[in-house]
C-alpha cells in the first residue's frame, strides 16, 4: 500500500463501478477522454473533478472520471486490456504500478516522453525521472512523491544531549538512553502482512546498502550489509520498542500521545501531527493545551545511513500513465501536461504533506493549504529546514529493485510480503537476524523463479 496512511480507511473511499463506468475503448469516433485515478477518497475525487472541469472548460475536451481502488488496480488494468476497455489515462500510479503497465506493454512510453520534453526535462527532479524511465523510455510521466522519514522528539533529544539520529549509531544510542517505562525509545512497525513494515525497514536498510538485488539481478537480502540492518530492525524493536505486533496505526498512536521519542513513518503523517484532521489528532500531556505543540517539538529526518553504506532515504513516486494505442494520444497528451502544468497546484494541494512536487519549480509548494478539518500551510507549522529539506527530498529517493530494472519482482513481493513476514518472525524470536534476512532471501528468488 502505498498511500496508507490514508487509505487503509476504506470506509471514506469512493470507488466507482468500472462495470458502469469503463472506459472509452479503441472507439475512435469516442471523443471522452477516460482517466482512471487512484486518488479515491471522495474528498479527493471532487477536488480532481475540480481540476478536470476546468481543462474541459478550456479545451473543449470531455472527460470521464474514474475513481479507481489501488488494492485492485492489477485486476482492473489486466481485465481492461484484456476487454479492450483500457482508459486513455491512469493517475496517481505508484512505481510497481507503472512496471507493471510497462511489463505487460501497456503503456504509450513515446507520449509520456513527449509530455516531459513538453514540460521540459530540466524542471523535473532528476531522480524521479529516473524512478519512471527504463531503457531511454519514459514509461509515465512522473507527478508528485511521498517520503519515508524519521520523527523524532526534539525536546527528549536536547535534553539528553543527543545528536540528531540519521545513522544507525545515533538512532541506536537515542533509542536506548531515552527508552524509559514511560517513553519507548521508538515505536516501529512488525505486523507481517502490511506493506508499511516493509517500505519501515526499506527505508534503514537502503542507507546500510543493502540491496533487494545486484545488477545481476541476484537477490541480496542474505548479503552481509542486510543481515547487519535486520539485526539493527531487531535490537529497535526487542530492546527499545514497545511490546506487540505493531503497525501503521499503533505506531502513530504510541508517538502521538508522547510515548515513543522516534517513529519512522511517511510524511502523510504532518497534517496529523499538526492538528488538522480530527480522526487523528495528537493526544500527548501537552496536546490538551496546544494541539500542535507535537509538531512544534519533533524533528525530521529525511535520509539515514549504516555503518556499510551511504545516506538513503525510501520514497514512492506517483506519475501519470498514458495507455498505449488510445485513440485519444494527442489529447490524452493535452491532458497530462494540464495537470502538471496549469491544474499542477490543485492537483498537489489535495494532499501537499504527501504530493511534494517533482517539478518543484510550477507551484508554491509551502503555502499549499494541508489538512483535512482544519487547513493550514505546512509553512504556518514547521520551520523552514523542515520544509526544505521535504522538498528536496525527492531528488534523494531511492527503492529497492527498479535502479536493477526490477520493478515487476519488487510488485510481486508487494504482493506477497516476504520482508514484512521475516520481520514478524523476528520480532517474534522465531528466528535470528541472519535466519530473517535467509528467509526473506530465499522467498524473494521463489518469486522471482516464478516471474521468469
Amino acid at each position: 500500500m502505498t498511500k496508507w496512511s490514508r487509505w487503509t480507511a476504506g470506509s471514506a473511499a469512493l470507488l466507482l463501478a468500472l462495470a458502469g463506468c469503463g472506459g472509452g475503448g479503441s472507439d475512435p469516433d469516442d471523443p471522452t477522454l477516460t482517466v482512471w485515478s487512484l486518488e479515491n477518497l471522495t474528498d479527493r475525487v471532487q477536488a480532481t473533478q475540480r481540476i478536470v472541469d476546468r481543462f474541459t472548460a478550456e479545451t473543449g475536451i470531455p472527460v470521464k472520471l474514474v475513481a479507481t481502488d489501488e488494492n485492485q488496480f492489477s485486476s482492473l488494468i489486466t481485465n481492461a486490456a484484456a476487454a479492450g476497455t483500457l482508459p486513455d489515462v491512469v493517475g496517481a500510479l505508484p512505481l510497481a504500478a507503472v512496471a507493471q503497465m510497462h511489463t505487460n506493454e501497456l503503456v504509450d512510453t513515446a507520449a509520456a516522453g513527449a509530455v516531459v520534453d513538453q514540460l521540459g526535462r530540466d524542471g523535473f527532479t532528476g531522480r524521479a525521472l529516473e524512478l519512471t524511465s527504463q531503457d531511454g523510455a519514459q514509461l509515465a510521466v512522473p507527478s508528485d512523491g511521498w517520503a519515508q522519514l524519521l520523527f523524532y522528539r526534539k525536546d527528549l533529544f536536547e535534553a539528553a544531549g543527543l545528536p540528531r539520529p540519521d545513522t544507525y549509531d545515533a538512532i541506536r544510542a537515542a533509542a536506548q538512553k531515552l527508552n524509559t517505562k514511560d517513553v519507548a525509545g521508538i515505536t516501529l512497525a512488525t505486523v507481517g502482512n502490511d506493506a508499511f513494515t516493509q517500505q519501515s525497514f526499506e527505508n534503514l536498510a537502503l542507507g546500510n546498502g543493502c540491496r533487494l538485488v545486484d545488477d545481476a539481478k541476484a537477490v541480496q537480502l542474505d548479503s552481509p550489509a542486510c543481515v547487519a540492518s535486520f539485526q539493527f530492525y531487531a535490537d529497535l524493536v526487542t530492546k527499545w520498542s514497545v511490546p506487540g505486533a505493531q503497525d501503521v496505526d499503533t505506531t502513530r498512536a504510541t508517538y502521538f500521545s508522547g510515548k515513543a521519542a522516534m517513529i519512522v513513518w511517511s510524511s502523510f503523517l504532518l497534517d496529523e501531527l499538526a492538528g488538522l484532521r480530527n480522526d487523528a489528532l495528537p493526544t500527548c500531556p501537552q496536546c490538551a493545551g496546544d494541539p500542535q505543540w507535537l509538531a512544534k517539538n519533533t524533528g525530521v529526518v529525511t535520509a539515514v545511513s549504516g555503518p556499510d553504506g551511504q545516506p538513503a532515504q525510501y520514497g514512492e513516486i506517483t506519475s501519470w500513465a498514458i495507455t498505449r494505442d488510445s485513440p485519444r494520444s494527442e489529447q490524452a497528451k493535452r491532458f497530462v501536461a494540464y495537470m502538471m502544468n496549469e491544474g499542477y497546484a490543485d492537483w498537489l494541494g489535495i494532499a501537499p504533506e504527501g504530493k511534494i512536487p517533482v517539478r518543484p519549480g510550477a507551484a508554491d509548494w509551502n503555502s499549499l493549504p494541508a489538512g483535512v478539518d482544519t487547513k493550514k500551510p505546512l509553512a504556518e507549522v514547521y520551520p523552514a529546514d523542515v520544509l526544505t529539506a521535504l522538498r528536496d527530498s525527492p531528488g534523494t529517493f531511492q527503492r529497492w529493485g527498479f535502479p536493477e530494472k526490477q520493478g515487476a519482482l519488487v510488485g510481486a513481493t508487494l504482493g506477497e510480503l516476504p520482508v514484512p513476514k521475516s520481520l514478524s518472525a523476528l520480532a517474534g524470536g522465531e528466528v535470528d537476524a541472519a535466519g530473517a534476512a535467509k528467509r526473506a532471501a530465499d522467498d524473494v528468488r521463489a518469486i522471482q523463479k516464478s516471474l521468469e
